[in-house]
């Protein structure tokens, strides 16, 4: 749970709109997601559970305390299969609806806890991985009460399954990760183009309040920086391409301009360069990149060291 050494927050329940409530972990690196939960009569729909079971629980726990023991969460919506966002759905137990995406469900299943392996050292408790249990292709309307809640595949984007959860009636939007707020897009698991084409989708929405998958809530104006990094690091990667570069040497090369530089976790560059390369290179969107060959680069960029996890 949070420690006072690394400067991050205690987890925040904000009240978004009446009934409807983010989750926010706080400033949003790596490790530190967004949930959302919203409340009916008799039940609660949960969007995205947390990295970690001491993070989940805590999720859960707050949640009950909100919503009060009559209400269990019924529905738990994943926005993409990121264990971040997913390894905390067994804590919600059995008789949880989780809705997904049906290449969510896929992903879920094969990388399992993969992340582990990246960050041997966090406390992550026992995790039994719940995979999603209805799944969809292109759009869902479920309910909490009477609330329309809209879930929409945008992917690929941030990963191959991307959805987010639409709230017309308020324009309120839970993006997953397909808006960071304060922190460096990362689409190596989805697309470069493809996560501009996201973009064009949700401000086709016209929000009025976005709950990031990582950072604080905000506006539309969120959707700009997200929007002028990717920009950025398209035409990056044209001129490092065209120049037969390697990622690594043009991300070395790359001064990151305001405000991408304030943006957290800026060692993302790389990866993000290495999908832009795969996408001029002719692959479909969404390919699968070698995790294995892209991480050595990351951690080069970042000073030779994995980047921390904060959970």
């Amino acid at each position: 749970m949070p420690n006072a050494a690394t400067n991050v927050p205690e987890p925040a329940v904000e009240e978004v709109t009446d009934g409807v409530f983010a989750y926010l972990q706080l400033h949003g690196q790596w490790g530190l997601n967004n949930a959302g939960f919203i409340l009916a009569d008799d039940h609660v729909l949960l969007i995205d559970t947390a990295f970690t079971e001491a993070r989940a629980r805590a999720l859960h726990d707050a949640v009950r305390r909100t919503a009060g023991d009559d209400r269990p969460v019924r529905t738990l919506v994943n926005t993409h299969h990121h264990g971040d966002h997913t390894h905390g759905n067994f804590v919600f137990g059995p008789g949880v609806a989780i809705v997904a995406h049906e290449k969510c469900r896929e992903e879920v299943i094969a990388t399992g806890l993969a992340a582990k392996a990246m960050w041997p050292d966090t406390d992550w408790g026992d995790i039994t991985i719940s995979p999603p249990t209805i799944t969809f292709r292109d759009r869902l309307t479920i309910y909490a009460g009477d609330l329309e809640v809209q879930l929409i595949f945008v992917g690929p984007a941030h990963t191959t399954n991307d959805i987010i959860a639409w709230l017309p009636a308020q324009r309120l939007l839970f993006s997953g990760d397909t808006v960071f707020n304060g922190g460096t897009p990362f689409c190596v698991f989805g697309s470069l183009a493809g996560s501009l084409a996201a973009i064009e989708a949700i401000r086709a929405l016209d929000p009025l309040t976005i709950v990031p998958g990582h950072g604080p809530i905000g506006g539309p104006e969120a959707l700009d920086t997200v929007e002028s990094y990717l920009r950025f690091v398209t035409e990056t990667a044209q001129r490092g391409h065209a120049d037969g570069l390697a990622p690594l040497d043009l991300a070395r090369q790359t001064d990151l301009p305001a405000p991408f530089a304030a943006l957290h976790d800026s060692e993302r560059l790389v990866a993000n360069l290495h999908r832009a390369y795969s996408e001029l290179n002719g692959a479909p969107l969404g390919t699968p990149l070698p995790f294995p060959t892209v991480l050595p680069d990351l951690i080069a960029y970042n000073g030779g060291q994995m980047p921390r996890c904060l959970a």
